[in-house]
């Protein structure tokens, strides 16, 4: 198990100094972080907490998991590591293709059937 949780189901006018705060009644807070949309600015309704010790995230787990915060339910889980993503932004190219070869080829395959 890892001190870090990940919490979900947040108030989205939370701050991460309340968040730490309401966390803190349950054991010592090392880190608290919401999570904000980059061009808004505003809560995505979801953060991670870092307690000092693992026994500490595993209280926060079970006395936490599932209460209301804020008018809200939320649900207390340990974080796991953030997946790899995919480099840019989808839709066409492999990384290792490039589109000029393909143009090429296919210039070659149909010069056949051209008029």
């Amino acid at each position: 198990m890892t001190n870090k949780l990940f919490v979900a189901g947040l108030p989205y006018s939370i701050k991460d100094d309340q968040f730490a705060e309401h966390f803190a009644s349950v054991g010592s807070v090392v880190s608290a972080k919401v999570i904000t949309d980059r061009n808004t600015g505003q809560s995505k309704g979801f953060g991670f907490v870092e307690m000092s010790t693992e026994d500490e995230a595993k209280k926060a787990i079970e006395s936490m998991d599932n209460t209301d915060f804020g008018g809200r339910t939320i649900i207390v889980k340990e974080a796991r590591p953030m997946e790899p993503r995919n480099e840019g932004f989808g839709g066409g190219r492999n990384n290792n293709r490039d589109f000029r070869s393909n143009r090429d080829n296919n210039r070659n395959r149909n010069s056949d059937n051209r008029w």
